[in-house]
């Protein structure tokens, strides 16, 4: 099983987060903010992996420190339980529809962090989550798992279906890339030899 446990702890937030890559989408979240509790329960469902987040973060100020930093423990998590890559698809993708938004995510598992984001939101807030953050939580994730992401909403009016689109595909992109291919069997796929 491909799991693991990091906690981090700074003056502005201590996360704590158990993954297990290979589970069936169990989750237990409390970041305390309950809009990114919900968007962390659609990739544990989607990428079928068990997720326990705990964040106590200076929400007083505002939810930034807190979103951007469990994006970079979730990150550190999920690279240290992927470990050396052999014999994985490396490569994932998902077009996710929901009503009248449509979000296409890709991922390469490369080693390298990369961030294409393309979300024009039809609005600034949804309910009392600032979507601005998105961006910072995938920057986190990306810097420290080492991965290429390129999210891109295709279309969407109501900016909830548009984060929960975007949300749902990474799931189902991390879940192919991730995935054991047989073909591969305990090779790199990558003909330099590391990722």
């Amino acid at each position: 099983m491909r799991t693991a446990q990091v906690t981090r702890n700074t003056l502005e937030t201590q996360i704590a987060v158990s993954l297990n890559l290979d589970g069936t989408g169990v989750s237990n979240l409390d970041t305390g903010v309950p809009f990114l509790d919900h968007m962390l329960d659609q990739i544990a469902r989607h990428g079928l992996i068990d997720l326990d987040v705990q964040a106590k973060g200076d929400l007083h100020i505002d939810a930034h420190h807190t979103v951007e930093d469990t994006g970079i423990t979730l990150g550190q998590a999920f690279a240290q339980a992927l470990g050396d890559k052999k014999g994985i698809r490396r490569y994932g993708h998902a077009y996710v529809p929901l009503d009248e938004a449509l979000s296409r995510v890709v991922i390469d598992l490369s080693g390298r962090p990369g961030l294409e984001y393309h979300v024009d939101y039809t609005r600034a807030r949804i309910g009392e989550f600032d979507v601005d953050l998105f961006l910072e939580f995938f920057r986190g994730f990306i810097n420290h798992a080492g991965v290429t992401l390129h999210i891109d909403n295709l279309r969407g009016i109501n900016a909830h279906h548009q984060a929960e689109t975007i949300f749902k595909a990474f799931g189902r992109a991390l879940r192919m890339a991730m995935e054991a291919d047989a073909r591969m069997g305990d090779i790199l796929p990558s003909t330099k030899g590391a990722l």
